[in-house]
């Protein structure tokens, strides 16, 4: 079992200076792991509580908020998947993950934003025109939503979209909606084979445009012959595409991927222990029937795998396509309901307290006195922010 009070927060908070006297790290990095450092601290400031029922004085600090912060994901999850509550539509699911091989890894951290931003709209361009293909019977526009994840259970780089794709295609010329078998999308061969075909044409584009950055680590770029080589290998082995229907019910699809839309590269639960410098953390070995093991890594070894993760500034993880869009699923959505004979999801309660919605989301009594345990705290006042936080 992991430590009750172990965080990653803390592994950072012993080792981070000494990372950073034998590792540069870039200004965005940095940023996020002194909100990593600040959550919930003095730093951030907070509120005062008194106990109705003890009497004592509790302090609450505030969260970061940040994207990668373990701590912060619980709530942001429960708000996610009650805004797309709106959206379930009563149709199969299906759960697609898109990977990219790990030759193309050294690429992708030489060139993150373009090459990710390029893995979104391949996988786009693939899911659209396999729903308007006639061959696959739908011919029509998909709605999806794809999230974006960079590591393994050990936090090694392993690049992959998560996709939550309603089964079935909305003609908007004749106002139809055609319904996909209910465990079958489309071909898994296919659709890797299309998959890996794109992607490795717009590297080709890429390099003759000259957008590719050429670092020491993305050796691909050193030459043409070093290039050739490397487009060569990215053919001589299939890509990974994984098409599975989901849970049975739309609910139940929804909640699946909610699971993945705010995952950080490890959560705090999976921290075992941490001493002597040293961090084990569990992982899952999905080459041994899932079974969950303990891995053992330096405190400084640990900290560079986090730190691969943070995805640079600004860059949308989580992404909206077809009539799922922002732009179309306004006017879209509502069409859908109505040919499927759909009644509107349920409303989230109004007038509901700050307090109330924690609760209801995530069974969280922000009220209740950890002396006591009685749901009797009192708000005295504001914490303002420390002067000197955790750096």
């Amino acid at each position: 079992m992991s430590h009750p009070h172990l965080r990653v927060a803390d592994v950072f908070r012993a080792h981070w200076r000494d990372y950073r006297r034998g590792h540069p790290v870039p200004s965005h990095p940095a940023r996020v792991v002194r909100h990593l450092l600040n959550c919930r601290t003095a730093a951030l400031g907070g509120h005062v509580y008194r106990c109705e029922s003890c009497g004592a004085d509790v302090p609450l600090y505030n969260s970061c908020r940040d994207r990668h912060c373990p701590t912060c994901q619980t709530l942001r999850k429960e708000q996610w998947l009650e805004a797309r509550q709106a959206e379930i539509l009563p149709v199969p699911y299906f759960h697609v993950v898109f990977t990219l091989p790990h030759a193309i890894n050294p690429l992708i951290r030489a060139n993150a934003p373009l090459l990710l931003n390029e893995f979104f709209g391949a996988v786009n361009w693939v899911l659209r025109h396999f729903a308007a293909d006639p061959q696959w019977k739908l011919r029509g526009v998909l709605g999806f939503v794809a999230v974006l994840h960079t590591w393994t259970q050990k936090m090694l780089p392993h690049y992959h979209l998560h996709c939550l794709v309603p089964g079935g295609a909305w003609d908007p010329i004749g106002g139809v909606w055609r319904s996909a078998h209910h465990n079958y999308l489309f071909s898994k061969n296919a659709i890797s084979r299309a998959f890996q075909a794109r992607f490795i044409r717009r590297l080709q584009v890429l390099r003759r445009r000259g957008q590719l950055v050429h670092t020491g680590e993305a050796s691909a770029m050193a030459s043409a012959v070093a290039w050739n080589t490397f487009i060569h290998h990215l053919w001589k082995h299939p890509w990974i595409v994984y098409p599975k229907a989901t849970a049975r019910t739309a609910q139940d699809a929804l909640e699946y991927l909610a699971r993945y839309i705010h995952k950080v590269a490890i959560d705090n639960q999976r921290i075992r222990a941490h001493a002597g410098g040293l961090v084990t953390f569990s992982w899952r070995d999905r080459g041994d029937g899932n079974r969950c093991k303990n891995l053992t890594l330096p405190a400084l070894d640990f900290i560079g795998r986090f730190l691969l993760h943070i995805l640079p500034s600004g860059f949308v993880k989580v992404r909206y396509y077809g009539w799922l869009a922002p732009r179309a699923k306004g006017t879209v959505l509502p069409a859908i309901r109505v040919a499927l004979g759909a009644p509107a999801s349920d409303k989230p309660p109004e007038n509901e307290s700050t307090v109330e919605r924690i609760l209801r989301l995530t069974g969280v009594d922000v009220r209740r006195c950890p002396q006591c345990g009685k749901s009797a705290l009192v708000c005295l006042g504001r914490l303002p922010p420390a002067r000197d936080g955790p750096e």
